[in-house]
């Protein structure tokens, strides 16, 4: 099958092509970083450049081991550069492999007619020092696995036959990283490879790169988070756990794995905000994993919590639309997501099913408790337009495909 024109993101990086300007693509491994680097090659090729304009490199290969810092790599590169001829466009997967890379990228910019595109499996690649060292230089572009939308064009692709419902059940089990296309979905393959991928970031990206000692500490963390994805969360509970279960951690070193797994985008951490204060709350915040299909993989029950999977793939669908995001918290009430993007704001209630009026009540009370006029939703499993008093209820396959979020 032909790669998936991913024109979310396509559509993002178009108007800096060619400008002045590095183009910083990151995400969880195996998210499809790399073929969005080929979708931009193609775009290039179709806009009239010569193949023979790019190079590419890729530091998960070992043949780009000598050149893991920034001096090695600047050497490198601008013998490269400076045997193409006209404008040269360079293409780096995995730049985190390198010590000191802002400092080469940076310098190339400079010295050389060359368009950059890097990868990065890091959230944490463009902070502090480096954001400063390249400031106004950069523009980042953060990559996720495949929506709903673009699962459900896939197994059309495949079947053009097969149902909504059928792709969303299938969707809930697997998730939607690329590479599960080539294995036809076929579940035991799946999860395999979710599982690989899960073993590899671990060890690369949070165990290595963090030079973490108590990888079963780390695990156990890992797991308790996963098992309560979407529950409000705290290091100090998450530590008092960890002690009836006859071990010990700080909430310092809960704090810092769970980072370490932000960083290696694998987590996604969501502060609480007062929606009559305005104001962030330090307490409480909650979790959710970057791919649902990793969570059945290692650790099953999906279709058990579906509660919080419903969840977590409408707060990651709120993230590609480029919503920021908060826990609402109304007096006594929670709102599951308040969602902010240019000055506009959208709130959202998530459940199973409205199975009873006492569940409808709770979960359009807190919404009807908001006074202001921004659009507000309830989304569940439900076939049936439960509409009620202004505040829209949408089924979460017809949400999840909306144009109007």
């Amino acid at each position: 099958m032909a790669m998936i024109k991913r024109e979310t993101y396509i559509k993002q990086i178009r108007p800096f092509i060619n400008k002045n300007i590095i183009k910083v693509l990151t995400g969880l491994r195996r998210s499809g970083k790399s073929v969005m680097l080929q979708l931009i090659q193609e775009e290039l090729v179709n806009d009239g450049v010569a193949r023979s304009q790019f190079f590419y490199m890729n530091f998960e290969s070992a043949e780009y081991a000598p050149f893991k810092t920034g001096d090695a790599l600047y050497q490198h590169l601008s013998r490269v550069l400076s045997q193409i001829y006209g404008k040269a466009y360079l293409f780096v997967d995995e730049i985190q492999e390198v010590m000191h890379w802002e400092t080469c990228i940076n310098s190339l910019l400079v010295d050389f007619d060359v368009d950059i595109y890097i990868t990065g499996s890091n959230a944490n690649l463009l902070s502090g020092e480096l954001a400063t060292y390249l400031a106004g230089r950069y523009v980042e572009i953060k990559v996720y696995p495949f929506s709903y939308l673009e699962f459900l064009d896939i197994c059309r692709r495949k079947d053009e036959n097969v149902s909504e419902q059928e792709a969303f059940t299938k969707y809930l089990q697997l998730g939607g990283m690329p590479f599960l296309i080539n294995l036809d979905f076929a579940e035991e393959a799946s999860f395999l490879y979710l599982r690989d991928i899960y073993n590899s970031v671990i060890l690369k990206d949070v165990i290595q790169r963090n030079h973490i000692r108590d990888a079963e500490l780390l695990e156990r963390i890992i797991m308790y988070v996963i098992a309560n994805v979407g529950h409000t969360f705290s290091a100090k509970s998450l530590s008092d756990f960890m002690k009836s279960e006859n071990r010990k951690a700080a909430p310092e070193t809960v704090y810092n794995y769970i980072k370490a797994c932000e960083n290696a985008c694998l987590f996604h951490r969501v502060k609480r905000q007062d929606l009559v204060g305005k104001k962030l709350l330090q307490l409480q915040e909650k979790i959710y994993l970057t791919d649902h299909g990793i969570r059945e993989a290692i650790y099953g029950k999906n279709s058990r919590d579906i509660d919080q999977v419903l969840e977590n793939i409408v707060y990651m669908e709120l993230l590609r639309r480029g919503y920021e995001i908060t826990v609402g918290k109304m007096n006594h009430k929670e709102v599951d997501f308040a969602a902010e993007k240019r000055g506009e704001k959208l709130y959202v209630q998530v459940t199973y099913l409205l199975a009873s009026e006492q569940v409808k009540e709770r979960e359009f009370s807190a919404l009807l408790a908001i006074n202001d006029n921004y659009p507000k939703y309830v989304v569940s499993m439900d076939e049936l337009d439960l509409s009620h008093l202004g505040i829209k209820h949408m089924n979460i396959r017809y949400f999840l495909q909306s144009k109007e979020l």
